[in-house]
């Protein structure tokens, strides 16, 4: 998480959007927005319209508005502002669980299963206090330096967008660009990948992966040897994609980082 972001007010934004009153990101940052919406939600609930969510402006939320993370162990089924937090938390730790939406389903419960396994505590699926302890701590950083894989601008980057969270970055890029690989390594997939359309994953070592997707071309194959900067195939827009651009992965034995914080 970046200065300022708070798994607290993350849970917040869940409830408001859920209660209708906010249709900004799930970001953790109590701007003018958020203060808005819960200005919003207080005059429609009959309360002091102060903009600070308090006890009572927490119990009018109902389900959503408690409890805190750790008062309880959770588990699948569970709804509530620490399932929320704890969704926050996983998704900047690399391991996000699809919606941020408060509800412990089956996606939340692989992700924590995930992060478990990356951070080696007990493989429960629930978030108790040894796995709270664990996402208090920094997220990974990777241990390798990449390139870019193609000299064009940013679009969406590394973390909140709308009430999900976003893995990557874009680089909006026209379509037929040479995508590069970001170091040398060994290509893991080459082709369709569900939602990520015609993709590339290549292996680099100490346990990083980048992953290369929407791609209109592959121009390698599984187990070969590609060199830093080897071309991986072109920019398209296959997948659920809404215009050519490179969506670029980074991870870190199975944790997504900001690709930004290793290119250099």
């Amino acid at each position: 998480m970046t200065p300022g972001q708070n798994a607290d007010v993350a849970a917040l934004q869940v409830a408001l959007r859920a209660d209708g009153v906010y249709a900004g990101t799930v970001d953790g940052l109590q701007g003018l927005a958020t203060t808005a919406a819960i200005i919003a939600f207080q005059r429609r609930e009959g309360l002091e319209p102060d903009g600070i969510a308090g006890s009572k402006t927490r119990r009018a939320l109902g389900l959503l508005g408690a409890p805190e993370l750790g008062a309880r162990i959770l588990t699948l089924g569970d709804r509530g502002w620490d399932v929320a937090e704890a969704q926050f938390m996983l998704a900047w730790h690399g391991f996000p669980s699809g919606p941020l939406d408060a509800w412990f389903g089956a996606h939340t419960e692989a992700a924590v299963r995930r992060f478990q396994r990356h951070a080696a505590i007990p493989e429960t699926g629930q978030v108790g206090p040894l796995t709270i302890a664990a996402l208090a701590g920094p997220p990974p950083v990777s241990p390798l330096r990449l390139l870019a894989p193609v000299s064009e601008p940013l679009g969406d980057r590394f973390g909140p967008r709308g009430g999900s969270f976003h893995a990557g970055v874009d680089y909006v890029a026209p379509a037929g660009t040479p995508v590069a690989a970001a170091r040398a390594g060994i290509v893991t997939w080459a082709g369709a990948r569900g939602s990520f359309g015609n993709a590339v994953v290549v292996k680099h070592g100490s346990g990083v992966r980048t992953l290369y997707a929407h791609l209109a071309r592959v121009d390698v194959n599984v187990g070969e040897r590609v060199s830093s900067g080897a071309q991986l195939g072109v920019v398209g827009s296959t997948g659920r994609s809404t215009g050519p651009h490179l969506h670029f992965e980074v991870r870190v034995r199975g944790a997504a980082i900001d690709p930004l914080t290793a290119i250099g």
